[in-house]
């Protein structure tokens, strides 16, 4: 089908931040982030992402929680965009990390019963936090270039396996109490002051490594992509990428500037992206991740 508007909705896991969303025209349906386990805030439009790192670092023994969004969230996206008569491309967090998915898929599900003639296609991005922005982005790209609905849904379920996150954090402490340590197996017994290197595919996180200080840890990261590079015989113009960082904005400058060079030289870009991870993230890495997303652009296939 063609339509003559596609919407691009997204939950709050894609860490673009306001101003990228309303420039772009995303719609962003927020977590909720809670430092009491009572009371929930919906991020960025109750709680900044600066408030919410700020809230850590002042409070370093309370580790807060997110609460996924609601059916009732999507629904009322969802049902805007069927009385408008806009087709919807959502695309959510890794299922194998929330149940957002579910949540946008039951909405789904009950508004093509309200509105037969919606067209809502529910994607589960097998990404998160600034990759999934990359994601997001390609996808709003696609719809800008005027694609047609289903070659974008298409082209977008081809390409997410390509996405990878090499990050790194401050200290283990939060990975633990989020419940994210089982999945990196060799970490759980090691001392709290190693820096972890982590990386994301396909839906999943995995340890790839520990190193003793944070420039090291900065310097593997680097590694990591350059392997990628190598293993996927990337040319400039294939891929997106970004910085993604948390509290400390100066030390993802400085990153930028490590990574400069080797994305140049095999990326073809000049101008790193630098993006804040969100809550929805944040309070399994704490305060300080610092790390890399890369995904293949939807036309270099």
């Amino acid at each position: 089908m063609a339509s003559e508007k596609v919407r691009i909705v997204s939950d709050g896991s894609c860490d673009l931040g306001a101003k990228i969303a309303a420039d772009r025209d995303i719609t962003v349906v927020p977590f909720y982030v809670s430092f009491d386990s009572t009371t929930y805030q919906k991020e960025i439009e109750e709680l900044e992402v600066r408030e919410f790192y700020q809230k850590m670092v002042d409070n370093p023994t309370v580790f807060p929680k997110t609460s996924m969004p609601s059916v009732d969230d999507y629904y009322r996206v969802f049902e805007r965009s069927a009385k408008e008569g806009e087709a919807v491309i959502c695309i959510c967090i890794t299922a194998k990390f929330s149940g957002s998915l579910q949540s946008a898929t039951t909405a789904r599900d009950m508004i093509l019963e309200e509105y037969p003639g919606a067209v809502i296609t529910v994607i589960d991005s097998i990404l998160d936090t600034v990759l999934q922005g990359l994601y997001v982005l390609e996808a709003c790209r696609l719809r800008d270039l005027g694609w047609e609905y289903e070659k974008i849904v298409s082209r977008l379920l081809e390409i997410r396996e390509s996405g990878r996150i090499f990050f790194t954090v401050g200290s283990i402490d939060y990975l633990k109490h989020g419940g994210r340590i089982g999945k990196l197996a060799g970490l759980a017994g090691s001392a709290l002051k190693i820096k972890p290197i982590i990386t994301l595919k396909e839906g999943e996180i995995f340890n790839s490594g520990i190193v003793r200080n944070r420039q090291k840890s900065m310097k593997k990261v680097i590694e990591l992509l350059e392997e990628f590079f190598d293993e996927r015989k990337v040319k400039p113009g294939e891929y997106s990428f970004c910085v993604g960082y948390g509290y400390d904005y100066e030390e993802a400058c400085r990153f930028k500037e490590m990574l400069a060079e080797p994305v140049k030289e095999r990326l073809g870009i000049d101008d790193i992206m630098v993006h804040q991870i969100g809550a929805t993230i944040g309070v399994h890495t704490g305060p300080y991740p610092l790390g890399v997303g890369i995904i293949r652009r939807a036309d270099a296939l």
